[in-house]
């Protein structure tokens, strides 16, 4: 099993930032792909940015140029930077990570951000 804690979330005011971090235990690999998801009320879920335990990041069209995804292998932790944060980032937002070589992926409990004036 694999457990995800998230936090970092909050409300914030257009333009502003903030940083989120996933913090994974339990039976982990080096070997992972980690990938922060947000859903807004009423709007299915999406994906934000993922990383791999090699380093290669991706990223929506919408965050691209104002969100950092990052990783600290030291400490099973990923991190989500938002910078130039707008109303439409409100959502709760999501880690989800896999493991190789097991076929499983986890999820955490979701963090609140709210952007607004």
């Amino acid at each position: 099993q694999v457990q995800l804690v998230e936090s970092g979330g909050g409300l914030v005011q257009p333009g502003g930032s903030l940083r989120l971090s996933c913090a994974a235990s339990g039976r982990l690999s080096s070997i992972y792909f980690m990938t922060w998801y947000r859903q807004a009320p009423g709007k299915q879920r999406e994906l934000v940015a993922g990383i791999t335990s090699f380093g290669r990041t991706n990223y929506a069209d919408s965050v691209k140029g104002r969100f950092t995804i990052s990783r600290d292998n030291a400490k099973n932790t990923v991190y989500l930077q938002m910078n130039s944060l707008k109303p439409e980032d409100t959502a709760v937002y999501y880690c989800n990570a896999q493991f190789l070589p097991s076929p499983d992926d986890y999820w955490g409990q979701g963090t609140q951000v709210t952007v607004s004036s």
